[in-house]
């Protein structure tokens, strides 16, 4: 008995997936051999949308730091009385429910998953198209895509993000990691 139940319990942690970050966050090559999934996932979503993988990566590793499951923290009163998460954003994207309900409605994608690397990658290329077609920001431009992903198009067709310093360095922390992720990529892709 005890040997199917360890059994059953290695089907199943197989089954949900590993939603662990990969080892070397640093490496787009490291990266890229240590979850090659994730690659043919940001390739695929590169051909249908336009975004570059390189972008795609910045993204994902400033949003979730590649781990499947994040969520945001929890909010507390009075430092210790939980009241919710900071927000609804989950998953590699750190997508909300709002915009994640947008995407699964325009792109008839009704099952799918924000804990799922096919289905974030390509929520990511739909936002950035949307953000190229909504307020002409440049695929390849990750800074501003950034800006864009994380203030929602009306907050940057506002530029609310000029008031939040904070903000501006972590977009430019984005661009210099998918200026180094394609520097990377370049030496162990071709």
């Amino acid at each position: 008995m005890g040997r199917f139940l360890l059994i059953a319990a290695c089907l199943f942690l197989t089954a949900c997936g590993d939603k662990s970050p990969p080892r070397n966050l640093e490496d787009a090559c490291a990266i890229a051999r240590e979850r090659p999934k994730y690659m043919r996932a940001m390739e695929r979503s590169e051909r249908r949308w336009g975004v570059p993988v390189p972008v795609q990566m910045a993204v994902i590793h400033q949003e979730s730091k590649f781990v499947g499951n994040a969520r945001t923290p929890h909010r507390f009163v009075l430092g210790v009385i939980p009241m919710g998460r900071q927000s609804s954003a989950y998953g590699y994207a750190q997508a909300i429910d709002g915009t994640w309900d947008m995407y699964r409605n325009g792109t008839a994608n009704r099952g799918a998953r924000r804990d799922d690397i096919f289905d974030a990658t390509d929520f990511m290329g739909w936002y950035m198209a949307e953000s190229r077609k909504k307020l002409g920001i440049p695929l390849s431009d990750a800074r501003s895509q950034y800006l864009a992903y994380h203030e929602g198009h009306a907050g940057y067709a506002r530029r609310s993000y000029r008031s939040k310093a904070w903000l501006m360095a972590v977009a430019n922390r984005v661009e210099d990691r998918a200026q180094l992720y394609y520097a990377q990529l370049i030496t162990c892709r071709r």
